[in-house]
C-alpha cells in the first residue's frame, strides 16, 4: 500500500540567513533576456509571449542573499511517499522539491540527488540550490520559493490513497498554485497534478517549468526535429535536432562547450514527453497531458565556467547534472495569460523508462525517438495519463486537506481574508497570519497602517497588489504609510508619483534610511548617478547614526514614530541593514569615480564585513579606482568567494584582466559565454 509519512533528511548544509532586509525595487538582472534584435525576428506570437508583463521589481518577494558557504550537517525536513515500486523524497521546506525518486526493484536514483545543500544566487530573488525536481512558478527563472516552505497535508488521491498536497500563494504574480503527488499502488510512475488558479477579475501572465536534474553523462531524447536555441549572449534561434547545425549531436550534455538551453519545438497532437537515459538505454521519463507542451534540455557544457559553476553548487569530485524541464510555453522566456476567475492544469508522471540501447543511443535520430515512444507506451500509455489527469481533476483536486503535515507563509491567508476568495482544496486559515502580516491585517480592518513599535525594526515587509495600494492611498499619511505607498507606485510603473511620496514623508520621518534609499534607486533607475551615490551615503550615515544611539527628531519631523521610525536593535538586528546599506552606498560611489569618499566608507565597516567575499570584491574595486593594482592582485591571490555571485555574473574576469594578462585562475572562472 501507498503511505506518505514525515522523515528527516540530514545533508551538510549552508544556513540561509537573514534576507536582505532593503525592498526589491529593482527588476532581477537580465541573463535569460533576448537582443531586440532577435526579438524582431522570431514568429509574433512568440515575440508576444517574450514581451508579456516584464517584471519591473521583484516586489513584494524579498532578495534571500543571507547565505553563506560553509556547510554543516543540518536537519531537513521530509515528506516520503512510498510504494512497493518507487519511493519519493520531498522538500516540504525549500519550495517543495522533489529531492529523490528512488526505484525499487532496480536499486536505481532516477533523479540527480544533490550530496549538500548549497544555496546560489540562481533564484529570481536569489538562494536557489540544484538537484531534484523544483517547481518554478512567477517569472521566467527560478522561483523566488525555491528555499521558502510550503503548505503540506495529506489528501485522498484517486485511487483513494494518499495524495501529498503544496500549496502556497506565488507573490510575484499574486496567484495560488498546488501540486499534488501520488503513487498509485503498484505504480512504477510518480503522478503530479498540477492547478495555477486566477482568483482576480484581471488577466494574469502565468509562467510554469518543472526542472528536473539528471546526471549530465546521459541522452536527453524528446519528440521534436528542431529546437530554440539560447545562449548567453542573448540570442534565440532556431536549429535542427539532434545535430544543432554543426554536426555535433547535442543531445548528450557533454558534447557542448558552453552553458545553453534547448527548447524543444514539438509538433502540434504529438505525445508530450522528455527523456535522459544512460548507455544501457534506461533512465527516467517525464510525460504529461498537452497542456504542459514545452520541453527543454539545459547544459552546464564542458568549459571552464560551466564546470566552476558545477563545483559551486555541491562539491568538487561530485557528478555533474544537467536539466531537463516542461513547461507551460514553447520557451522559458514566454509567458501564458490567465483569464480572471480561470486555471491552468494539467498531469505530469515521472518514472523509469528501459529502450533498446542499439536504437536510443543510435544515430537515427527518428528511429531512436520511434523507440523511446514505443517503451513509454508500454510501460505508461498517453490515455492512462489523460484518464489519471481527469480522475484527479474531477475528483480530487477539490478535495479539502486530511492531515497538515507542514505550514507555509500567511501571505495566503491575508489574501483570502482581503479578497474573501473561495480555492477548494488549497485551504489559507487565518491560523497561518503572523507577525509579517499583522500591519496589514491592521489596514484592512482599520484603514491604518500602524507604525513599528518603539524598539521593533523598522521595516515592515511591502505589499504592491492593486487593492492594497488603494487602500494606502486614503489610509492617513504618515511617513509608514507614505513609504509603503511610493514601494507599491514605484512597483505599478508610477515612478514619479512614488518618489513624490517617498519625498513627502522624509520631511516627517526621524529615521530616515529607508526613504533615503528607495529615492537613491530611483535616482540610479532614472540616470542620476551621482544624485544616486550621495542618497545611498546620506542613507548609510542615518543608519549609523540611528544605532549609535537614540535619533534627534529632523528639523520639521513630527514627534511619533513613522516610516523607519525607531531603530533601536540591541540584539544587532541592524547589522544585515549596515551591510545591504554599506554595499550599495560603496558600489554606487565607485560607479561615480568617488574612490575618495568610498574608502572613508570603507574604514566605517566592521571588520567582520570587511571580511565577507562580497565586500573583498568592492575591496578590488576600490584598489583598481585608486590605481594600486599590485594591491587588488594581492587580494585574489589570497583568495576570497562572493556566495551571492549571480548566474551568469562576468564581474571577476573584468577585473582579473584589468590587473593582468594572466589566465583568470578557475577558482574565479564562472562566465558562461564564449569568449
Amino acid at each position: 500500500m501507498t503511505t506518505v509519512r514525515r522523515a528527516v533528511l540530514t545533508l551538510p548544509a549552508a544556513p540561509l540567513g537573514p534576507d536582505d532586509p532593503l525592498p526589491a525595487l529593482r527588476a532581477p538582472a537580465g541573463a535569460h533576456a533576448v537582443d531586440p534584435r532577435t526579438l524582431a525576428e522570431l514568429p509574433r506570437d512568440m515575440a508576444r509571449g517574450i514581451g508579456r508583463a516584464p517584471l519591473r521589481s521583484l516586489l513584494p518577494a524579498p532578495v534571500r542573499d543571507g547565505y553563506g558557504r560553509e556547510r554543516t550537517p543540518a536537519d531537513l525536513d521530509t515528506i516520503v511517499i512510498e510504494n512497493d515500486r518507487l519511493r519519493v523524497t520531498v522538500l516540504p521546506g525549500l519550495g517543495g522539491r522533489v529531492h529523490s525518486l528512488h526505484h525499487k526493484p532496480t536499486g536505481r536514483e532516477l533523479l540527480y540527488r544533490n550530496p549538500v545543500f548549497q544555496p546560489a544566487a540562481f533564484a529570481l530573488n536569489g538562494a536557489w540550490f540544484s538537484g531534484g525536481v523544483e517547481w518554478n512558478i512567477g517569472a521566467t527563472g527560478h522561483t523566488t520559493l525555491s528555499c521558502s516552505p510550503l503548505h503540506a497535508a495529506t489528501v485522498r488521491a484517486p485511487d483513494g490513497g494518499p495524495m501529498l498536497r503544496l500549496w502556497e500563494w506565488e507573490r510575484l504574480r499574486d496567484l495560488p498554485f498546488q501540486v499534488d503527488l501520488w503513487l498509485p499502488e503498484g505504480s512504477d510512475f510518480l503522478y503530479v497534478g498540477v492547478r495555477i488558479r486566477n482568483p482576480h477579475e484581471r488577466t494574469a501572465p502565468v509562467y510554469w517549468w518543472s526542472n528536473i536534474a539528471v546526471p549530465e553523462d546521459r541522452r536527453v531524447l524528446a519528440p521534436a526535429d528542431a529546437a530554440w536555441h539560447h545562449g548567453y549572449d542573448r540570442g534565440l534561434s532556431r536549429v535542427p535536432v539532434p545535430a544543432a547545425g554543426d554536426g555535433t549531436d547535442r543531445t548528450y550534455p557533454l558534447n557542448s562547450t558552453h552553458a545553453a538551453d534547448w527548447f524543444y519545438d514539438l509538433p502540434e497532437g504529438q505525445r508530450r514527453w522528455i527523456a535522459a537515459l544512460d548507455a544501457d538505454g534506461t533512465g527516467l521519463v517525464q510525460t504529461s497531458t498537452d497542456p504542459l507542451r514545452g520541453r527543454k534540455l539545459f547544459v552546464w557544457g564542458t568549459g571552464r565556467g560551466g564546470r566552476r559553476w558545477q563545483e559551486w553548487l555541491t562539491e568538487p569530485g561530485t557528478p555533474g547534472y544537467a536539466e531537463i524541464q516542461a513547461g507551460l510555453a514553447r520557451t522559458q522566456l514566454e509567458h501564458l495569460e490567465l483569464a480572471g476567475g480561470a486555471e491552468f492544469s494539467w498531469l505530469e508522471a515521472y518514472g523509469p523508462l528501459a529502450t533498446d540501447p542499439a536504437t536510443a543511443l543510435g544515430e537515427d535520430w527518428t528511429a531512436a525517438r520511434a523507440d523511446v515512444e514505443r517503451s513509454l507506451s508500454g510501460a505508461l500509455p498517453r490515455a492512462a495519463v489523460d484518464a489519471a489527469y481527469t480522475a484527479w481533476r474531477e475528483g480530487a483536486a477539490d478535495l479539502p486537506p486530511e492531515e497538515v503535515l507542514a505550514a507555509g507563509s500567511g501571505w495566503g491567508a491575508l489574501e483570502v481574508l482581503r479578497g474573501r476568495h473561495e480555492l477548494p482544496g488549497t485551504p489559507f486559515p487565518e491560523s497561518t497570519l503572523g507577525p509579517e502580516q499583522e500591519p496589514w491585517r491592521e489596514l484592512l480592518r482599520t484603514g491604518v497602517l500602524p507604525a513599528p513599535a518603539s524598539g521593533a525594526t523598522p521595516l515592515i515587509a511591502p505589499l504592491v497588489a492593486p487593492p492594497w495600494r488603494d487602500m494606502l492611498e486614503t489610509a492617513p499619511a504618515d511617513p509608514t504609510t507614505e513609504y509603503q505607498l511610493g514601494i507599491a507606485q514605484w512597483h505599478a510603473g508610477d515612478r514619479a508619483q512614488a518618489v513624490r511620496s517617498w519625498e513627502r514623508g522624509l520631511k516627517e520621518a526621524r529615521t530616515r534610511w529607508p526613504l533615503l534609499y528607495c529615492l537613491a534607486v530611483a535616482d540610479r533607475e532614472d540616470g542620476h548617478p551621482e544624485r544616486a551615490a550621495e542618497h545611498f551615503t546620506e542613507a548609510f550615515n542615518d543608519h549609523e547614526a540611528a544605532q549609535a544611539g537614540p535619533v534627534a527628531p529632523h528639523p520639521g519631523a513630527a514627534t511619533g514614530t513613522g516610516a523607519a521610525e525607531a531603530d533601536a536593535d540591541d540584539d544587532g538586528a541592524g547589522a544585515p541593514v549596515a551591510l545591504a546599506l554599506g554595499r550599495e552606498a560603496l558600489d554606487a560611489l565607485l560607479a561615480v569615480d568617488r574612490p575618495d569618499r568610498a574608502r572613508a566608507l570603507w574604514q566605517r565597516l566592521p571588520d567582520s564585513a570587511r571580511r565577507r567575499g562580497a565586500f573583498r570584491l568592492l575591496e578590488v574595486r576600490l584598489l583598481l579606482a585608486e590605481r594600486r593594482p599590485d594591491e587588488a592582485r594581492a587580494v585574489f591571490d589570497a583568495g576570497f568567494e562572493v556566495a551571492d555571485l549571480r548566474e551568469g555574473a562576468e564581474i571577476l574576469g573584468e577585473l582579473w584582466q584589468r590587473i593582468t594578462d594572466e589566465i583568470l585562475p578557475e577558482a574565479y572562472e564562472f562566465r558562461m559565454r564564449p569568449s
